[in-house]
């Protein structure tokens, strides 16, 4: 009993801490900052992860835009808006600085103790969340065109992504084979860090009408050499700028010269592929055409 009380105390000392020290830092008072008034629409908006910033342009609203988050990377014009940090590493100095009167996030923001603060202030901070399916999709349209006040335009954003989605599976009507497909998010001293279930990176590779080597957990894990030799993938998947060797003549340097990486069918043939982390990932608007990519760099004239 005596500890969870000093633990209670803890968490109130650090939170009135970091609420007096972020009201120092802003020069006002904490209740003086920006806030929405109840059934205004917000006129400051800062979008913090990629696809909610590209949500926000595909509804026509990125006027209203005031920042972005260093993950927003799509379309190029986000990049000349101010960058307010990493969307796991925000200060609350940062956020407040472009003055925003909502703060759209994508879930998986932090670190805790610096929301929390920015949740205190009375800015209105609305959760995206972090659902990469495609009812996850809708979803997030849905609470971003809401909080916008432009429903209709929601509407009309969910059904084209829909169609373009659509379009893209049908395609893959013909395949006959599915490959065999093994997402790796990073090399690390040897180690193989990679994608099981109910991430990203599994739900891109099945929309694809690829089939994930990975099924024994989920999430993004580091996995052994043992078990990237028995996964034996047909294709490698990454994000551009992973696992890439400055060797100009063999970008693929580093998958070769792993011990296990260099004996699976994918490397032993050359069949890697990287796409930009956002299209690949984002689960956003584009994924229509992340599917289309990916799934023709699966299979060629198949597809």
């Amino acid at each position: 009993m005596r500890y969870m009380k000093m633990t209670h105390f803890y968490r109130l000392e650090r939170r009135f801490f970091l609420q007096s020290a972020l009201a120092a830092m802003m020069a006002v008072p904490l209740a003086s900052l920006p806030a929405q008034a109840e059934g205004a629409q917000a006129q400051r908006v800062l979008a913090i992860g990629g696809a909610v910033t590209e949500i926000v342009y595909e509804l026509g609203e990125q006027d209203r835009l005031v920042g972005r988050d260093a993950t927003s990377n799509h379309p190029p014009e986000a990049a000349g808006l101010p960058n307010v940090g990493y969307i796991r590493a925000l200060s609350p100095e940062g956020v407040l600085s472009v003055k925003p009167d909502l703060i759209l996030a994508r879930e998986n923001n932090g670190p805790p103790e610096a929301v929390e603060v920015l949740k205190s202030t009375g800015v209105r901070w609305v959760d995206v969340p972090d659902d990469f399916t495609l009812e996850g999709i809708d979803e997030n349209i849905t609470i971003i065109a809401a909080e916008l006040g432009v429903p209709q335009k929601g509407e009309a954003l969910k059904k084209k992504v829909a169609v373009d989605i659509a379009k893209a599976r049908a395609r893959l009507a013909s395949i006959e084979r599915r490959h065999k497909v093994m997402f790796v998010l990073a090399l690390t001293d040897d180690k193989v860090h990679t994608a099981g279930k109910n991430t990203a990176a599994n739900n891109i590779i099945e929309l694809a009408g690829g089939d994930n080597v990975i099924t024994a957990f989920s999430g993004y894990k580091q996995i052994s050499n043992e078990a990237v030799i028995e996964a034996a993938p047909d294709i490698i998947v990454m994000m551009n700028g992973r696992g890439e060797s400055t060797d100009h003549e063999s970008p693929n340097a580093l998958l070769e010269a792993h011990p296990a990486l260099s004996a699976t069918p994918a490397v032993r043939n050359g069949n890697i592929i990287r796409m930009d982390g956002l299209l690949l990932l984002g689960f956003g608007p584009r994924t229509g055409e992340a599917i289309s990519k990916l799934a023709e760099a699966f299979y060629g004239d198949e597809y």
